[in-house]
């Protein structure tokens, strides 16, 4: 008997998943039928502006790198499109760019389950009462989510454009640029795009991911969701794990523990020199005590960014690996601003100098002074995050530094052994 109050939609509902095992339970390349008998519909002609307090109950954070409240981007949008005398309806991007060569979590849940980020980006529009909408992924990721839209006639509204498989292409500001003029590049951080993005609309860009979290938000509620992670850092997030052994994408519950993670990766934690945490924009973290979560003590918590982990084995060298990986993002420059197009390039020759073994006391002030003053001055984030890297490894590498300011190395690929 059907309980009082309850339609016989919600009665036949399938049960909201439980534990962690979330946004890949409809199984590998999930088509419509396999999404649907899993999760059910989502009515989304049902949603507007007071899901964004939803949204605010669950705690859902951006899970594209920078952690922002995501009912706070989809409330600014929302005020935005009200606000003056010709009211302009918003924008809508679910961004799936992945120009971090670390991560494949995002192309990986637009494969599997391309029906819970097509949920969540049609939630998100109908909340902030949105016209146009666009996914902007890799040219590899966009033939499956063109055949998830073709399986479904309330999709055929949202537009696939391709990103460049470049490091910056996924900065929100590039992808309004992007999907705009053609042109990846960031614009003014000093812009919000919740004012005027896209053809001077409102904008709202979320990840894919973000998207396909507010895709089973919509079904099954806020506490459901808060119903994994911890009370500040509710549900579940996906990170890209690499380094020993094949890499893999996990989903883990918030607040994780970094030594569980790893674990379950098939990493020994013992066997390990260090572990990037966040990307190319992230920290070296040491020891593995660490829980990852966007908040908390700087000592006991470190940020997931684009929610990439990188475990670097006990026998290679740390300065080397950053100093790869700063090159590279030095190449990777907008060359827009001075900071990004003269700064990074001479950071980058300088570390490399260290991990070559030059002995020079004198490159670590050096480095210090040119992160000072590339930091907080670039026309987006790409400096900043640059520093952050450079600063963390030199914390955490302090004592390979003076090894190689003495011309060796006692690692197996260092570049002075």
């Amino acid at each position: 008997m059907t309980p009082p109050n309850t339609s016989l939609a919600e009665t036949l509902r399938p049960q909201a998943p439980a534990g962690t095992f979330r946004l890949f339970a409809a199984g590998d390349f999930a088509g419509l039928q396999d999404h649907l008998s899993v999760f059910g519909p989502l009515d989304t002609g049902s949603i507007g502006p007071d899901f964004i307090r939803v949204l605010e109950a669950s705690g859902l954070t951006g899970r594209g790198g920078a952690a922002f409240a995501s009912w706070r981007k989809m409330a600014a949008t929302a005020e935005s499109r009200s606000a003056g005398i010709l009211p302009s309806r918003p924008v809508v991007i679910a961004n799936g760019a992945e120009g971090e060569p670390l991560s494949f979590k995002d192309r990986t849940l637009l494969a599997h389950a391309p029906h819970l980020v097509l949920d969540g980006l049609l939630a998100a529009n109908r909340a902030v009462a949105g016209s146009q909408m666009y996914l902007y992924a890799a040219a590899d990721s966009l033939a499956g989510v063109a055949g998830a839209i073709a399986e479904r006639p309330d999709a055929r509204r949202i537009r696939l454009v391709p990103a460049p498989e470049t490091f910056i292409a996924g900065e929100a500001s590039a992808v309004a640029n992007a999907i705009a003029t053609g042109t990846a590049l960031p614009l003014d951080k000093r812009r919000r795009l919740s004012d005027a993005g896209l053809k001077g609309r409102p904008t709202l860009v979320l990840n894919v991911e973000t998207l396909a979290h507010i895709g089973l938000i919509a079904r099954y509620g806020a506490a459901w969701f808060r119903s994994a992670g911890s009370p500040a850092d509710p549900g579940t997030r996906l990170l890209t794990v690499s380094g020993p052994g094949p890499a893999q994408v996990q989903e883990v519950p918030g607040n994780a523990a970094l030594g569980t993670i790893l674990h379950d990766a098939g990493i020994d934690a013992r066997s390990l020199s260090a572990v990037l945490v966040g990307g190319y924009h992230g920290r070296w973290v040491r020891p593995l005590d660490y829980r990852i979560s966007p908040s908390g003590p700087d000592g006991q918590a470190v940020r997931p960014g684009a929610g990439v982990m990188f475990a670097l084995p006990a026998d290679q060298c740390g300065l080397a690996a950053t100093a790869r990986i700063l090159s590279y993002l030095a190449g990777e420059s907008a060359k827009q601003c001075g900071p990004c197009m003269f700064g990074l390039p001479a950071m980058a020759g300088v570390l490399n100098r260290i991990a070559s073994g030059e002995p020079n006391p004198q490159l670590p002030r050096e480095l210090d002074r040119l992160s000072k003053l590339v930091s907080g001055r670039g026309a987006c984030h790409h400096p900043d995050g640059t520093v952050q890297l450079v600063h963390s490894a030199l914390e955490i590498f302090a004592d390979d530094v003076q090894a190689h300011l003495s011309g060796r190395c006692t690692r197996e690929d260092g570049r002075t052994a």
